[in-house]
């Protein structure tokens, strides 16, 4: 509640003060002012384009070598679906501008689809998509025009975050801003990828600056730019509806509380209508991107791979379960929206149950509070978080514009506080919108230091620029980066999240295969999580497991001999499944976070990963193979019993085949295992109570915790 006041204390400050030529300044902002950078519009807009296009031609040559990530091909393979049929029903999860914007320009290249059908749950769907993308058409030549479509996407995005804090604090502040952004490796990581973070962070960051002319002017055209940020950010992804909120308070509170002193009650009731106007045209946006249908498609009835109702009650939140409710009764938005809504809810703030190693520590489901604020300072180059103190310093000493300042502080305060209650696992993607708003008062800093006349800060701001130049721009694949407070050699032994690996090196993974496995007819136990197996055998890529007849004996021992290559993410300390006799081992060869080991060891919790990951292919296949599915689920626990969501899933299968007493046997274990936490000990509980008692009758499966 406190942190809460905190924020809304900020809010009401940022808006209290007016227009900064309305109010008295003391000495030190006039002299700020005095130095202000003076740029004209075409002068300005030269530097900014160059600055976005030095963006894209260093992240264009960073990560030249670089896969696809784990969504990228589902991403992909979804908008052309949206585009050519206008059918939501693929990753819903994900509300559309991006797929939208790929999806239109790579449809028309001749990309061959098959019929659409009905989906089992998320690994059906997902293995369809990656179908298309890896089987019916050149992935290769696939990436190369998802590419150009987001390099495009991001660039004009940049361009209008550049244009947008131009519009709020100058084109000094504006240029520092694209600047920071610009040699921040994060951002260029992010720059090519068919992924949802980086647009949706530079569409936020844009709506919360908009928000500073909107609500200072009040005029149509201020809002109308605000609102239609803002509705953009909505479609890129659900984590903007914190924004939302935000520019409904502040909105409200420079309507009510910020008004001229002695306006009349109906002049507060236009500007908080005007407020009202810029939610509700954020909201017309959204819907347009979904072609003003609630429907995911045609069909009279739900086509998604698991129904919205069973999506809610997926939630264990009875406030978040009401809202979505709520939602769906009155059609506010389009039905897949409140899908992924609800998929958001579950899998970003609620959690699931994932593997964390976080500063070196085993965690379950997400890290210690202080997780995110660290990782950004981890990611961030260490000079550009000396630009950000530069700019706190000169709001402190009211050397910056301090209405437009708090209300990027206000924002970095709210989002802040919805990342510290949040799940971890994707790590600093999931915290990119605060890096938007940090570049800002990086920005800040620059144009404080450099049109200050006194020469430290102007050498002060020169250094640390160097700093993060010389840290930052050498680095090729930077996804990888971490600053020099931990290096990239060793990161994945702190780390699992997904800022660490999301399988960009799946190239050079089938490049070693070929050169230096296949040729002696070895089969490789293969443990890199982004990639899947339908893109392995686009790629001609042999693995242990593919053939079970052939491999079984292989997979049953928790000794094992031979080549193994695993994704870094999964050697550091884990709650369970933990590898420590390869994170104790020396790599025979390394591809950045994709580690080769030859030999023999202990690979027992790895392999009983691989083999739980390997049934949910089976369970939830188009044509699930129960059989299958329950000789590799028994093989995991026998390798490794200390994952309990496995003995769930396991408990599941036997259900289905009509095995009670073995569910129930599994159940048990299930519960021996699970967390102390009664959020997973009860359902398990009450599941084992229904077995008990109706040994006969069908019982509905229980949900694995582990899935999205």
């Amino acid at each position: 509640m406190l942190e809460s006041r905190q924020t809304l204390w900020l809010l009401a400050f940022s808006q209290k003060r007016g227009p900064m030529s309305d109010v008295s300044v003391s000495k030190p902002m006039e002299d700020q002012r005095q130095h202000r950078t003076d740029l004209g519009w075409g002068l300005f807009t030269v530097l900014l384009l160059l600055v976005v296009g030095g963006a894209i031609i260093r992240s264009a040559v960073a990560t030249r070598l670089d896969g696809f990530t784990i969504d990228e091909a589902y991403h992909i393979a979804a908008g052309v679906y949206y585009v050519r049929l206008g059918d939501f029903r693929i990753n819903p999860e994900h509300p559309p501008l991006v797929k939208l914007w790929v999806g239109s320009l790579v449809a028309p290249t001749g990309f061959r689809t098959i019929t659409l059908r009905s989906f089992s749950d998320k690994q059906d769907e997902r293995t369809f998509a990656e179908q298309d993308v890896y089987l019916h058409n050149d992935p290769d030549a696939v990436q190369k025009r998802a590419r150009i479509a987001m390099f495009a996407l991001n660039g004009f995005l940049l361009v209008a975050l550049g244009f947008a804090t131009r519009r709020a604090f100058g084109p000094g502040v504006a240029l520092g801003t694209i600047v920071f952004l610009g040699i921040d490796p994060t951002v260029a990581a992010h720059l090519p990828v068919v992924m949802t973070d980086l647009p949706v962070s530079l569409l936020c960051a844009s709506a919360v600056l908009l928000t500073i002319p909107a609500f200072r002017t009040w005029k149509w055209t201020d809002l109308a730019a605000c609102s239609a940020a803002l509705g953009l950010a909505m479609a890129a992804k659900h984590s903007a509806l914190v924004f939302l909120i935000f520019v409904f308070l502040i909105g409200c509170v420079r309507a009510f509380l910020a008004s001229t002193p002695g306006a009349q009650i109906s002049h507060r009731l236009l500007r908080f209508a005007m407020v009202m106007a810029v939610v509700l045209g954020s909201f017309a946006v959204l819907w347009a991107t979904y072609r003003f249908r609630y429907a995911e498609s045609q069909a009279p009835s739900e086509v998604f791979n698991r129904p919205l109702a069973d999506k809610i009650s997926d939630v264990r939140s009875p406030v978040y379960r009401a809202v979505l409710q709520g939602m769906r009764l009155t059609h506010i938005v389009p039905r897949a929206y409140i899908w992924g809504f609800a998929d958001t809810l579950r899998a970003g703030l609620e959690g699931r149950i994932i593997p964390i190693n976080a500063f070196g520590h085993a965690y379950i489901d997400r890290g210690p509070k202080y997780y995110f604020p660290a990782m950004v300072a981890l990611k961030l180059p260490i000079g550009l978080s000396i630009l950000i103190l530069i700019g706190l310093f000169a709001f402190s000493t009211r050397r910056a514009p301090l209405d437009a300042f708090t209300t990027v502080l206000a924002a970095v305060a709210l989002f802040t506080l919805v990342l510290i209650s949040g799940s971890t696992y994707a790590g600093i993607r999931h915290a990119l919108p605060l890096v938007a708003l940090l570049a800002i008062v990086g920005g800040v800093g620059m144009q404080f230091a450099f049109s200050s006349n006194s020469a430290p800060w102007k050498v002060a701001a020169g250094a640390a620029l160097a700093i993060a130049v010389a840290s930052a721009l050498p680095v090729m694949r930077p996804w990888e980066y971490f600053n020099e407070f931990i290096g990239p050699r060793r990161a994945y032994l702190y780390f699992s999240d997904e800022g660490v690996d999301l399988g960009q090196r799946v190239k050079e993974l089938a490049a070693y295969y070929h050169r230096a496995v296949e040729p002696s007819g070895e089969v490789p136990f293969i443990f890199y999580g982004p990639i899947s197996e339908v893109e392995e055998r686009m790629r001609g890529i042999d693995w242990l497991g593919r053939v079970p007849d052939r491999d079984q004996s292989r997979l049953e021992s928790a000794t094992f001999s031979g080549t193994v290559i695993v994704d870094g993410r999964f050697l550091g300390k884990f709650p369970f499944w933990d590898n420590a006799a390869l994170r104790n081992a020396t790599p025979a060869t390394r591809f950045g976070n994709l580690l080769v080991f030859r030999g023999t060891c202990a690979c027992g919790p790895i392999l009983a990963g691989s083999l739980y990951q390997e049934s949910l292919s089976e369970v939830f296949a188009e044509k699930p193979d129960w059989t299958a599915a329950q000789r590799l689920l028994e093989e995991s626990v026998a390798l490794d019993p200390s994952a309990f969501f496995v003995h769930i899933e396991l408990g599941n299968v036997y259900l289905t085949q009509g095995q009670h007493d073995r569910a129930l046997r599994s159940y048990s274990e299930a519960l021996k295992y699970a967390p102390s936490d009664p959020q997973f000990r009860q359902p398990i509980q009450a599941q084992i109570r229904r077995v008990s008692s109706d040994t006969a009758g069908h019982i509905d499966p229980l949900r694995d915790p582990f899935l999205e």
